[in-house]
């Protein structure tokens, strides 16, 4: 399932809490993908907390707590990393990351956690969506199979890459707008993971981000960018995006474009890529602007411009997805539209 339908069922199963209707969510996907990322997205769109649970870090005692003597009887210390609606709050997010590389007996141990929300007398608050994350067999991480019993205790979503979803992602949390062109650029290296190769470093989503941070700190220094870039999408992802950064010198005056000047669209298309992103990322940094409309406009007239009208229609869908609605109420939108209509038909 993509990304942003995930998001989708995550979000309602935090509201399904509110009404008893909440089922345990299992997100099954290769590393790098995204999944502790949707969580927390969710999260920090309703402001609640997440408290993430390595369970292949645990022991079966690190769940059910420690006994100890009460006069003639014996209780359980609640561990203090689970959910308590007074120190943690009423709603949140209980994540049990690695479930499929726990040992058996941790999974044993978390079987009445997931399903009856409880261990012992320790009772997960009503508000709390318990959500679990693993990966397959096929991925070359340390896993166990899922016995059975625990598996039919979730409902079970396969975590798959979608471009324009991670581009979406991209540009709402700030990344460099020449590494989300080379991902659109090079679509198939959003995620380039061959478990048989057993590689170190590879493209995902997760280390594009990375990329994106070797980006800020050494974009002044060529060779440290490079081995950087290497280290964290691989070397054949981390030589071509350093190769496509250095070719950037070739683009043409982006400010000019926002001017309106009459701007020549780059033959090359690595360049057209990057021009596109370079524009989706100042259309949403202008949103704050008194002349937002006027530089939205502008941006539109650029894009009627491109030879390859998908690529022009690649623009201005990210910044529809970008900043929304209120695009269709610049004047030149109609005017754009009505250009690409035989592209947007077809």
């Amino acid at each position: 399932m993509r990304p942003n339908h995930l998001l989708a069922v995550i979000e309602k199963e935090f509201e399904s809490t509110r009404h008893g209707h909440h089922t345990p969510v299992m997100l099954w996907g290769p590393p790098g993908v995204g999944k502790s990322q949707m969580v927390a997205q969710v999260a920090q769109r309703h402001n609640v907390p997440v408290i993430d649970i390595r369970l292949s870090q645990m022991e079966p005692s690190d769940l059910r707590g420690i006994p100890f003597r009460t006069d003639d009887r014996v209780e359980w210390a609640v561990p203090s990393m689970l959910p308590d609606a007074k120190r943690h709050g009423e709603r949140g997010f209980l994540f049990l990351d690695e479930i499929t590389s726990a040992p058996p007996t941790v999974s044993a141990a978390a079987y009445q956690l997931i399903l009856d929300r409880r261990l012992g007398n320790y009772q997960v608050p009503e508000g709390w969506v318990i959500i679990a994350a693993g990966n397959r067999q096929g991925d070359r991480g340390v896993t166990y199979a899922m016995p059975a019993p625990l598996a039919n205790r979730f409902s079970h979503f396969d975590v798959d890459t979608h471009l324009d979803d991670w581009v979406a992602w991209a540009y709402e949390n700030g990344i460099d707008d020449r590494v989300i062109a080379f991902v659109r650029f090079r679509p198939e290296l959003l995620f380039d993971f061959d478990p048989a190769q057993n590689p170190v470093a590879f493209p995902s989503p997760r280390s594009w981000e990375y990329a994106h941070r070797a980006v800020q700190k050494f974009e002044h220094q060529p060779q440290l960018l490079l081995e950087s870039l290497q280290a964290c999408v691989g070397q054949a992802a981390g030589i071509e995006l350093h190769a496509f950064i250095q070719n950037l010198d070739q683009m043409p005056d982006l400010e000019a474009i926002l001017k309106g000047d009459k701007v020549a669209v780059p033959k090359e298309v690595d360049l057209q890529y990057a021009v596109a992103s370079a524009l989706v990322g100042h259309a949403i940094r202008a949103r704050k602007l008194d002349n937002a409309s006027e530089m939205h406009g502008r941006i539109l007239d650029y894009a009627i411009r491109f030879p390859q009208r998908e690529m022009g229609v690649m623009l201005v869908s990210d910044m529809h997805r970008a900043i929304g609605q209120e695009l269709f109420s610049v004047p030149q939108f109609a005017q754009w539209a009505d250009s690409v209509a035989e592209v947007m038909i077809y």
